[in-house]
């Protein structure tokens, strides 16, 4: 599994410990070391099968100061994975991806389930 982090988000710390806790193997990489790209993006969306809002980073200081929560909606989905490939604060963190899924932000319930079937 890949765990993608910003190390000084207090969720991603508390996502690492509960992953670390669990014994499950991963590989760390820092958001704004290593942005996803926007190809990885596109593949992450379609395995987790979520909206592409949800990989946003709505509570952000950059989502708001870009006012995105009223240009989204606008943007086409090819528009959108390229913001967000453009700059790793603006992706919603941990990511947790794995062969057949991808989950953003930390939902211990629905890690929990996912870990328990691996």
């Amino acid at each position: 599994m890949l765990f993608i982090e910003y190390p000084k988000c207090s969720t991603c710390q508390r996502a690492k410990k509960w992953l670390l806790e669990q014994g499950a193997e991963f590989e760390e990489r820092n958001i704004v070391e290593q942005n996803p790209t926007a190809e990885e993006l596109t593949e992450w969306v379609k395995r987790s099968g979520l909206p592409l809002k949800r990989f946003f980073n709505t509570s952000g200081m950059k989502y708001r100061e870009m006012e995105l929560k009223d240009k989204l909606p606008q943007m086409s989905e090819e528009e959108q994975i390229a913001l967000l490939a453009a700059d790793g604060m603006l992706v919603k963190r941990p990511l947790l991806i794995g062969e057949t899924f991808a989950y953003p932000g930390f939902r211990e319930k629905e890690w929990s389930e996912f870990i328990r079937s691996l």
